[in-house]
Protein backbone atom coordinates (compact mmCIF):
# COMPACT_ATOMS: atom_id res chain seq x y z
CA UNK A 1 0.00 0.00 0.00
CA UNK A 2 1.27 3.69 -0.99
CA UNK A 3 0.53 6.60 0.23
CA UNK A 4 0.11 9.64 -1.87
CA UNK A 5 2.83 12.49 -1.90
CA UNK A 6 2.18 15.49 0.06
CA UNK A 7 3.58 18.65 -2.48
CA UNK A 8 7.35 19.91 -1.11
CA UNK A 9 5.89 23.17 -0.01
CA UNK A 10 3.14 21.51 2.09
CA UNK A 11 3.63 22.64 5.85
CA UNK A 12 2.07 20.70 8.63
CA UNK A 13 -0.45 23.00 10.63
CA UNK A 14 1.07 23.73 14.47
CA UNK A 15 -1.29 22.73 17.25
CA UNK A 16 -1.62 26.29 19.80
CA UNK A 17 -0.24 24.89 22.57
CA UNK A 18 -2.31 26.99 25.14
CA UNK A 19 -5.57 26.14 23.24
CA UNK A 20 -4.80 22.47 23.13
CA UNK A 21 -3.98 22.40 27.19
CA UNK A 22 -7.17 24.45 27.51
CA UNK A 23 -9.01 21.38 26.28
CA UNK A 24 -7.41 19.22 28.54
CA UNK A 25 -8.00 21.34 31.66
CA UNK A 26 -11.66 21.29 30.46
CA UNK A 27 -11.52 17.34 30.57
CA UNK A 28 -9.45 16.70 33.98
CA UNK A 29 -11.60 19.34 35.62
CA UNK A 30 -14.82 17.03 35.27
CA UNK A 31 -15.17 14.20 37.67
CA UNK A 32 -15.81 11.04 35.58
CA UNK A 33 -15.70 7.58 38.22
CA UNK A 34 -17.29 4.86 36.20
CA UNK A 35 -20.84 4.86 36.21
CA UNK A 36 -21.49 8.05 38.02
CA UNK A 37 -23.34 11.76 36.59
CA UNK A 38 -19.43 13.15 35.27
CA UNK A 39 -19.44 10.16 32.74
CA UNK A 40 -22.70 11.78 31.61
CA UNK A 41 -21.10 15.31 31.77
CA UNK A 42 -17.59 14.34 30.42
CA UNK A 43 -19.20 12.41 27.46
CA UNK A 44 -21.72 15.74 26.74
CA UNK A 45 -18.85 17.71 27.22
CA UNK A 46 -17.02 16.61 24.60
CA UNK A 47 -20.12 16.01 22.33
CA UNK A 48 -20.60 19.59 22.31
CA UNK A 49 -16.77 20.57 21.74
CA UNK A 50 -16.89 18.22 18.35
CA UNK A 51 -20.24 19.71 17.50
CA UNK A 52 -18.62 23.22 18.10
CA UNK A 53 -15.66 22.53 15.72
CA UNK A 54 -18.10 21.00 13.28
CA UNK A 55 -18.31 17.39 13.43
CA UNK A 56 -21.30 15.18 13.15
CA UNK A 57 -21.32 14.81 16.71
CA UNK A 58 -23.42 13.38 19.70
CA UNK A 59 -23.34 11.22 22.50
CA UNK A 60 -24.72 7.50 21.83
CA UNK A 61 -26.66 5.78 24.50
CA UNK A 62 -26.19 2.04 25.44
CA UNK A 63 -27.24 -0.31 29.04
CA UNK A 64 -30.74 0.93 28.29
CA UNK A 65 -30.11 4.97 28.40
CA UNK A 66 -28.34 4.56 31.41
CA UNK A 67 -24.37 5.40 30.18
CA UNK A 68 -23.47 7.19 26.87
CA UNK A 69 -20.56 7.43 24.36
CA UNK A 70 -19.24 10.86 22.74
CA UNK A 71 -19.09 10.48 19.19
CA UNK A 72 -18.33 12.81 16.36
CA UNK A 73 -17.66 12.13 12.64
CA UNK A 74 -15.51 14.16 10.48
CA UNK A 75 -17.09 13.34 6.77
CA UNK A 76 -14.12 12.73 3.75
CA UNK A 77 -14.87 14.43 0.58
CA UNK A 78 -14.59 10.81 -0.73
CA UNK A 79 -11.52 8.27 -1.99
CA UNK A 80 -9.82 7.78 1.05
CA UNK A 81 -9.22 5.74 4.34
CA UNK A 82 -11.34 5.72 7.03
CA UNK A 83 -9.73 6.42 10.68
CA UNK A 84 -10.91 6.13 14.46
CA UNK A 85 -9.02 7.16 17.45
CA UNK A 86 -10.55 5.90 20.58
CA UNK A 87 -10.21 6.73 24.20
CA UNK A 88 -12.13 6.57 27.46
CA UNK A 89 -12.87 9.37 29.75
CA UNK A 90 -14.05 7.08 33.08
CA UNK A 91 -10.94 7.22 35.58
CA UNK A 92 -9.52 5.63 38.75
CA UNK A 93 -10.82 6.94 42.00
CA UNK A 94 -8.35 9.71 43.66
CA UNK A 95 -5.74 7.95 46.34
CA UNK A 96 -4.13 9.23 49.26
CA UNK A 97 -1.16 11.42 48.37
CA UNK A 98 -1.68 13.93 45.85
CA UNK A 99 -0.07 17.32 46.55
CA UNK A 100 -2.26 19.05 43.96
CA UNK A 101 -6.09 19.46 43.28
CA UNK A 102 -6.73 15.89 41.21
CA UNK A 103 -9.31 18.01 39.32
CA UNK A 104 -7.30 21.22 38.73
CA UNK A 105 -5.43 20.93 35.66
CA UNK A 106 -2.44 22.28 37.38
CA UNK A 107 0.37 23.22 35.23
CA UNK A 108 3.45 23.14 36.65
CA UNK A 109 7.31 21.39 36.41
CA UNK A 110 6.54 20.90 32.55
CA UNK A 111 3.87 18.72 33.58
CA UNK A 112 -0.18 18.58 33.30
CA UNK A 113 -1.64 17.17 36.82
CA UNK A 114 -5.16 15.57 37.33
CA UNK A 115 -6.42 12.18 38.02
CA UNK A 116 -7.30 10.73 34.67
CA UNK A 117 -4.97 12.67 32.97
CA UNK A 118 -2.75 10.06 32.06
CA UNK A 119 -4.90 7.38 31.84
CA UNK A 120 -6.58 8.61 29.43
CA UNK A 121 -7.55 12.05 28.90
CA UNK A 122 -4.76 13.35 27.52
CA UNK A 123 -4.91 11.41 24.94
CA UNK A 124 -8.69 11.65 24.21
CA UNK A 125 -7.96 15.25 23.81
CA UNK A 126 -4.75 14.85 21.84
CA UNK A 127 -6.73 13.48 19.03
CA UNK A 128 -9.37 16.10 19.41
CA UNK A 129 -6.88 18.76 19.13
CA UNK A 130 -5.43 17.11 16.37
CA UNK A 131 -8.71 17.60 14.02
CA UNK A 132 -9.42 21.09 15.31
CA UNK A 133 -5.97 22.01 14.28
CA UNK A 134 -6.41 20.23 11.05
CA UNK A 135 -10.14 22.19 10.59
CA UNK A 136 -8.74 25.41 11.77
CA UNK A 137 -5.93 25.25 8.63
CA UNK A 138 -8.57 24.54 6.29
CA UNK A 139 -6.82 20.96 5.52
CA UNK A 140 -10.25 18.45 4.56
CA UNK A 141 -9.48 14.76 4.57
CA UNK A 142 -10.73 12.26 1.77
CA UNK A 143 -11.64 9.85 4.66
CA UNK A 144 -13.61 10.06 7.52
CA UNK A 145 -11.74 10.81 10.38
CA UNK A 146 -14.01 9.50 13.66
CA UNK A 147 -13.12 10.44 17.32
CA UNK A 148 -14.87 8.09 19.93
CA UNK A 149 -14.96 8.97 23.65
CA UNK A 150 -15.89 6.35 25.84
CA UNK A 151 -17.22 5.20 29.08
CA UNK A 152 -16.30 1.93 30.69
CA UNK A 153 -12.70 0.93 29.67
CA UNK A 154 -11.87 0.49 33.63
CA UNK A 155 -14.78 -1.95 33.80
CA UNK A 156 -13.75 -4.25 30.62
CA UNK A 157 -14.92 -1.94 27.70
CA UNK A 158 -18.44 -1.81 27.60
CA UNK A 159 -18.72 1.93 26.13
CA UNK A 160 -16.94 0.20 23.02
CA UNK A 161 -18.53 -2.70 22.82
CA UNK A 162 -22.20 -0.80 22.47
CA UNK A 163 -20.34 1.55 19.66
CA UNK A 164 -19.08 -1.63 17.74
CA UNK A 165 -22.26 -3.00 18.01
CA UNK A 166 -24.45 0.11 17.23
CA UNK A 167 -22.25 -0.10 13.95
CA UNK A 168 -19.83 3.04 14.55
CA UNK A 169 -16.89 1.92 14.34
CA UNK A 170 -16.49 0.21 10.60
CA UNK A 171 -13.19 1.71 9.55
CA UNK A 172 -9.82 0.90 7.51
CA UNK A 173 -7.71 1.58 10.49
CA UNK A 174 -7.40 2.36 14.33
CA UNK A 175 -5.66 4.23 17.09
CA UNK A 176 -6.29 3.36 20.15
CA UNK A 177 -4.76 6.27 22.49
CA UNK A 178 -3.88 4.65 26.04
CA UNK A 179 -0.83 6.09 27.75
CA UNK A 180 2.32 4.82 26.01
CA UNK A 181 4.76 6.85 26.40
CA UNK A 182 4.58 7.60 22.74
CA UNK A 183 5.77 4.20 22.07
CA UNK A 184 4.21 2.11 19.45
CA UNK A 185 2.55 -1.14 20.87
CA UNK A 186 1.66 -3.64 18.49
CA UNK A 187 0.79 -6.49 21.46
CA UNK A 188 -1.17 -6.48 24.75
CA UNK A 189 -2.09 -9.47 26.80
CA UNK A 190 -5.78 -10.58 28.08
CA UNK A 191 -6.65 -10.88 31.54
CA UNK A 192 -7.40 -13.67 33.89
CA UNK A 193 -8.52 -13.43 37.61
CA UNK A 194 -8.35 -16.30 39.58
CA UNK A 195 -9.00 -17.26 43.18
CA UNK A 196 -7.16 -20.13 44.44
CA UNK A 197 -8.64 -21.84 48.05
CA UNK A 198 -5.98 -23.41 50.01
CA UNK A 199 -7.36 -25.99 52.92
CA UNK A 200 -4.92 -27.41 55.55
CA UNK A 201 -5.17 -29.32 59.26
CA UNK A 202 -5.35 -26.95 62.27
CA UNK A 203 -3.27 -27.47 65.93
CA UNK A 204 -1.76 -25.26 68.07
CA UNK A 205 1.60 -23.77 67.81
CA UNK A 206 3.19 -26.20 70.05
CA UNK A 207 1.81 -29.28 68.03
CA UNK A 208 2.22 -27.90 64.69
CA UNK A 209 4.23 -30.59 63.16
CA UNK A 210 1.30 -32.23 62.97
CA UNK A 211 -0.53 -29.49 61.39
CA UNK A 212 -0.49 -28.53 57.53
CA UNK A 213 -0.46 -24.80 57.51
CA UNK A 214 -2.24 -23.20 54.60
CA UNK A 215 -0.40 -20.12 55.45
CA UNK A 216 2.65 -21.67 54.63
CA UNK A 217 1.23 -23.71 51.90
CA UNK A 218 0.64 -20.23 50.47
CA UNK A 219 4.49 -18.89 50.55
CA UNK A 220 5.25 -21.75 48.76
CA UNK A 221 2.86 -21.65 46.46
CA UNK A 222 3.29 -17.73 45.51
CA UNK A 223 6.80 -17.90 44.43
CA UNK A 224 6.12 -20.30 41.39
CA UNK A 225 2.52 -18.34 40.19
CA UNK A 226 4.79 -15.48 40.26
CA UNK A 227 7.39 -17.02 37.31
CA UNK A 228 4.39 -18.94 35.67
CA UNK A 229 4.69 -18.73 31.29
CA UNK A 230 1.64 -20.46 29.45
CA UNK A 231 1.33 -22.59 27.05
CA UNK A 232 1.21 -21.93 23.17
CA UNK A 233 3.03 -18.91 23.34
CA UNK A 234 3.30 -19.19 18.93
CA UNK A 235 5.95 -16.19 19.38
CA UNK A 236 8.43 -14.49 21.50
CA UNK A 237 6.39 -11.22 21.83
CA UNK A 238 3.21 -13.60 23.33
CA UNK A 239 5.88 -15.17 25.72
CA UNK A 240 6.29 -11.48 26.39
CA UNK A 241 2.93 -11.03 27.62
CA UNK A 242 2.57 -14.12 29.87
CA UNK A 243 2.74 -12.88 34.01
CA UNK A 244 1.39 -14.04 36.84
CA UNK A 245 0.68 -12.04 39.71
CA UNK A 246 -1.17 -12.85 43.42
CA UNK A 247 -2.59 -9.22 44.67
CA UNK A 248 -4.42 -10.51 47.90
CA UNK A 249 -3.94 -12.97 50.25
CA UNK A 250 -6.17 -13.97 53.49
CA UNK A 251 -5.68 -16.29 56.19
CA UNK A 252 -7.03 -17.55 59.17
CA UNK A 253 -9.22 -20.36 60.71
CA UNK A 254 -11.88 -22.11 59.17
CA UNK A 255 -14.22 -20.62 56.24
CA UNK A 256 -14.53 -17.14 57.95
CA UNK A 257 -10.93 -17.00 58.10
CA UNK A 258 -10.34 -16.19 62.31
CA UNK A 259 -7.83 -13.96 62.88
CA UNK A 260 -8.27 -13.77 66.69
CA UNK A 261 -6.45 -16.81 67.36
CA UNK A 262 -2.60 -16.60 66.45
CA UNK A 263 -1.68 -19.10 68.57
CA UNK A 264 -3.16 -21.56 66.19
CA UNK A 265 -2.11 -22.84 63.00
CA UNK A 266 -4.06 -21.16 59.74
CA UNK A 267 -5.84 -23.99 58.26
CA UNK A 268 -7.85 -21.64 55.47
CA UNK A 269 -6.06 -19.43 52.84
CA UNK A 270 -7.21 -17.72 49.96
CA UNK A 271 -4.73 -16.19 47.30
CA UNK A 272 -6.32 -14.08 44.62
CA UNK A 273 -4.43 -12.50 41.39
CA UNK A 274 -4.07 -11.68 37.89
CA UNK A 275 -2.60 -13.55 34.84
CA UNK A 276 -2.25 -11.94 31.80
CA UNK A 277 -1.94 -14.04 28.50
CA UNK A 278 -1.13 -13.38 24.88
CA UNK A 279 -2.96 -13.80 21.45
CA UNK A 280 -2.95 -17.32 20.81
CA UNK A 281 -3.36 -18.53 24.02
CA UNK A 282 -6.37 -19.19 25.96
CA UNK A 283 -7.88 -18.98 29.88
CA UNK A 284 -7.61 -22.65 29.75
CA UNK A 285 -3.56 -22.42 29.42
CA UNK A 286 -3.77 -20.59 32.53
CA UNK A 287 -5.57 -23.09 34.39
CA UNK A 288 -3.43 -25.66 33.44
CA UNK A 289 -0.37 -23.36 34.41
CA UNK A 290 -2.09 -22.80 38.02
CA UNK A 291 -2.91 -26.19 38.06
CA UNK A 292 0.35 -27.63 38.23
CA UNK A 293 1.80 -25.17 40.33
CA UNK A 294 -0.64 -25.98 42.88
CA UNK A 295 0.01 -29.57 42.28
CA UNK A 296 3.88 -28.84 42.96
CA UNK A 297 2.66 -27.12 46.12
CA UNK A 298 0.71 -30.40 47.15
CA UNK A 299 3.98 -32.24 47.18
CA UNK A 300 5.25 -30.36 49.60
CA UNK A 301 2.49 -30.26 51.65
CA UNK A 302 0.72 -34.17 51.02
CA UNK A 303 -2.88 -33.26 53.20
CA UNK A 304 -3.53 -30.04 51.37
CA UNK A 305 -6.31 -29.57 49.50
CA UNK A 306 -6.98 -26.62 46.71
CA UNK A 307 -9.52 -25.18 44.67
CA UNK A 308 -8.84 -22.78 41.38
CA UNK A 309 -11.69 -20.44 40.80
CA UNK A 310 -12.04 -17.48 37.53
CA UNK A 311 -13.64 -14.74 39.20
CA UNK A 312 -14.02 -12.61 36.21
CA UNK A 313 -15.62 -12.66 32.77
CA UNK A 314 -15.61 -9.05 31.46
CA UNK A 315 -11.85 -9.09 30.55
CA UNK A 316 -10.95 -7.52 27.53
CA UNK A 317 -9.45 -9.62 24.57
CA UNK A 318 -5.93 -9.52 23.89
CA UNK A 319 -4.45 -7.61 20.47
CA UNK A 320 -2.01 -7.65 18.09
CA UNK A 321 -0.80 -6.06 14.79
CA UNK A 322 2.12 -6.95 12.70
CA UNK A 323 4.87 -4.54 13.01
CA UNK A 324 5.09 -3.85 9.22
CA UNK A 325 1.78 -2.99 8.72
CA UNK A 326 0.59 0.12 7.49
CA UNK A 327 -0.90 2.00 10.00
CA UNK A 328 1.96 0.75 12.52
CA UNK A 329 4.70 1.90 9.37
CA UNK A 330 2.62 5.56 9.39
CA UNK A 331 2.85 5.91 12.75
CA UNK A 332 6.64 5.06 13.15
CA UNK A 333 6.76 7.78 10.13
CA UNK A 334 4.45 10.43 12.17
CA UNK A 335 6.75 10.18 14.90
CA UNK A 336 10.00 10.41 13.05
CA UNK A 337 8.57 13.40 11.48
CA UNK A 338 7.88 14.84 14.66
CA UNK A 339 11.09 13.78 16.87
CA UNK A 340 14.08 13.67 14.02
CA UNK A 341 16.85 11.23 14.28
CA UNK A 342 14.48 9.07 16.91
CA UNK A 343 13.25 5.72 16.01
CA UNK A 344 9.65 4.93 17.75
CA UNK A 345 9.64 2.61 20.04
CA UNK A 346 7.44 -0.63 18.51
CA UNK A 347 6.20 -3.87 19.72
CA UNK A 348 4.88 -5.89 22.36
CA UNK A 349 6.96 -3.66 25.26
CA UNK A 350 6.47 -3.56 28.90
CA UNK A 351 4.47 -2.33 30.87
CA UNK A 352 2.13 -1.45 28.27
CA UNK A 353 2.18 -5.18 26.64
CA UNK A 354 0.65 -6.11 30.29
CA UNK A 355 -2.20 -3.73 30.34
CA UNK A 356 -5.53 -4.08 28.47
CA UNK A 357 -7.57 -1.73 26.49
CA UNK A 358 -10.17 -1.06 24.03
CA UNK A 359 -7.71 -2.02 20.90
CA UNK A 360 -8.89 -5.91 22.35
CA UNK A 361 -12.39 -5.51 21.42
CA UNK A 362 -11.54 -3.30 18.06
CA UNK A 363 -9.68 -6.48 16.62
CA UNK A 364 -11.17 -9.39 18.12
CA UNK A 365 -14.98 -8.66 17.17
CA UNK A 366 -13.92 -6.19 13.57
CA UNK A 367 -11.26 -7.98 12.67
CA UNK A 368 -9.11 -3.97 12.36
CA UNK A 369 -6.17 -3.15 12.02
CA UNK A 370 -4.76 -0.70 14.56
CA UNK A 371 -2.20 0.54 17.24
CA UNK A 372 -2.09 1.19 20.51
CA UNK A 373 -0.13 4.86 21.04
CA UNK A 374 -1.03 7.89 23.05
CA UNK A 375 0.55 10.46 25.69
CA UNK A 376 1.41 9.42 28.99
CA UNK A 377 2.40 6.72 30.96
CA UNK A 378 5.63 7.22 32.95
CA UNK A 379 3.45 9.14 35.86
CA UNK A 380 0.11 6.45 35.51
CA UNK A 381 -2.03 5.50 38.12
CA UNK A 382 0.09 7.12 41.01
CA UNK A 383 -0.90 10.10 43.59
CA UNK A 384 0.01 13.18 41.46
CA UNK A 385 -0.97 11.43 38.05
CA UNK A 386 0.49 13.99 35.44
CA UNK A 387 1.74 13.88 31.62
CA UNK A 388 4.74 15.95 30.85
CA UNK A 389 3.43 18.83 27.90
CA UNK A 390 6.10 17.85 25.47
CA UNK A 391 4.43 13.72 25.03
CA UNK A 392 1.10 15.99 25.34
CA UNK A 393 1.95 18.22 22.43
CA UNK A 394 4.39 16.24 20.55
CA UNK A 395 1.11 13.34 20.23
CA UNK A 396 -1.20 15.88 18.41
CA UNK A 397 1.67 16.52 16.10
CA UNK A 398 2.04 12.94 15.36
CA UNK A 399 -1.78 12.48 14.91
CA UNK A 400 -1.98 15.34 12.84
CA UNK A 401 0.54 13.58 10.09
CA UNK A 402 -1.07 10.49 10.80
CA UNK A 403 -4.62 12.02 9.74
CA UNK A 404 -2.60 13.41 6.65
CA UNK A 405 -1.00 10.33 5.89
CA UNK A 406 -3.87 7.89 5.73
CA UNK A 407 -7.23 10.04 5.29
CA UNK A 408 -5.70 12.31 2.94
Amino acid sequence: MTTSPLPPSFAYPEPNEKKCLEALQGLIRIKSYSKTDGELQATAYMAKVMKDIGLDADVKKFDEGRRQNALGIWKGTGGGKSLLFNGHLDTNPVTEGWTVDPWGGVIKDDCIFGIGVSNMKAGCAAYFCAVKTLIESGWKPKGDVVLTHVVGELQGGPGTVALIDQGYCNVDYFVNCEPSDLKAITMHAESHIFRIELTGITRHMSKREDATDALLAATDLIPRLDKLTFANAKNDDVKACNRCHVGVVRAGLGKEMADWRPPQVADVCHIRGAARFGPGQTSTDVDNALEISCMETQRRFPLLKYEIFNERSDSMPSFEVPKDAHIVKRLNNAYEQVRPGQKQPTGALAPQCFFGSDAGHLYKRLGLEGIVCGPGGKYNTMPDERVEIVDYMDCIRMFIRLIIDISG
